[in-house]
């Protein structure tokens, strides 16, 4: 191999943050799959979960998230039982690049070969230029924001391999899905919608568990909240988000923790959110609470 064959191989490399590692945190649904609608199937990776867009056994499909550090096994055989052997996606798409969102997704395009979408502003993290924000531990909250600053927050580098997604809403390789910029919890946040039979894939955006509770997080207790207290750093944000979301009106939803929501549990819930999202959701002290 030449010089040059060997520093285009290098610069192709693709490569985690110095600080991530395994979390060894989990909860009761860990390694569980359970279908969302017909052609929606979630996994629950440790605390988080991802989502498979696509018919069982189909060619076409395309995977929302990528798990915890180390989770790449445990997301690839349940890809095989769901679409069968030596299946690949057309995409994976990101709702955002935090630790738990992107901890098996190298591992992923090096086995699939397959491209990653995420939202232009969602790319610096992901291309080694920028980090986030560090976590919170100060924030209200319980137990899983206390131990926030073991979480990894340096960005990762996908290199060539990730793509901005495209401007006019559609996602790639999913047909009848439109993505929405939903901000406040990272600055490219995105969530995706199905309009035909108003399916909702919230990353984020808010989610289904108190996610800074350790009792809650353990045992999925069911219940409509904010983002992550300890990861969310625009909470004025946060909310439009969540308002923009309330007024799809969902029939379903997958957040990126806790079960999933149907009908009136979800519409009620969210709606609730909408409301008292200053009292409930934003917390009453933390680093960036007041900052906007």
């Amino acid at each position: 191999m030449t010089t040059e064959q060997q520093n285009d191989q290098s610069a192709e490399k693709m490569v985690y943050g110095d600080d991530y590692h395994f979390i060894p945190v989990t909860s009761v649904n860990s390694g569980r799959g359970f279908e969302v609608v017909r052609d929606v199937y979630g996994l629950t990776v440790q605390i988080v979960n991802v989502a498979f867009l696509g018919s069982p056994a189909g060619r076409d499909w395309v995977l929302v998230d990528a798990g915890m550090p180390g989770s790449a096994g445990t997301i690839l055989d349940a890809a095989e039982e769901r679409f069968g052997e030596n299946c690949s996606p057309r995409a994976i798409v990101l709702t955002h690049g935090h630790f738990d969102h992107v901890g098996a997704v190298i591992e992923l395009v090096e086995h699939w070969g397959c491209p990653v979408y995420a939202h232009e502003l969602e790319l610096p993290y992901l291309t080694g230029k920028q980090a986030y924000p560090d976590p919170d531990a100060t924030v209200e909250g319980g137990m899983v924001a206390k131990m926030s600053p073991f979480f990894p927050n340096e960005a990762i580098d996908l290199g060539r391999h990730v793509h901005p997604l495209p401007a006019d809403g559609a996602v790639p390789h999913a047909t009848g899905w439109r993505w929405l910029h939903t901000p406040g919890h990272s600055r490219g946040h995105v969530s995706l919608f199905r309009e035909a039979d108003r399916t909702l894939v919230a990353g984020d955006a808010f989610v289904t568990v108190k996610q800074d509770a350790l009792y809650k997080v353990l045992t999925q207790e069911p219940e409509v909240c904010g983002p992550p207290r300890y990861l969310t750093p625009d909470w004025h944000t946060a909310w439009e988000s969540v308002k923009k979301l309330a007024a799809l009106k969902p029939d379903a939803a997958l957040t990126g923790h806790g079960i999933p929501l149907y009908d009136e549990d979800l519409a009620e819930g969210l709606s609730a959110l909408d409301r008292d999202f200053d009292r409930v959701a934003i917390p009453d002290y933390g680093k960036f609470v007041g900052t906007q």
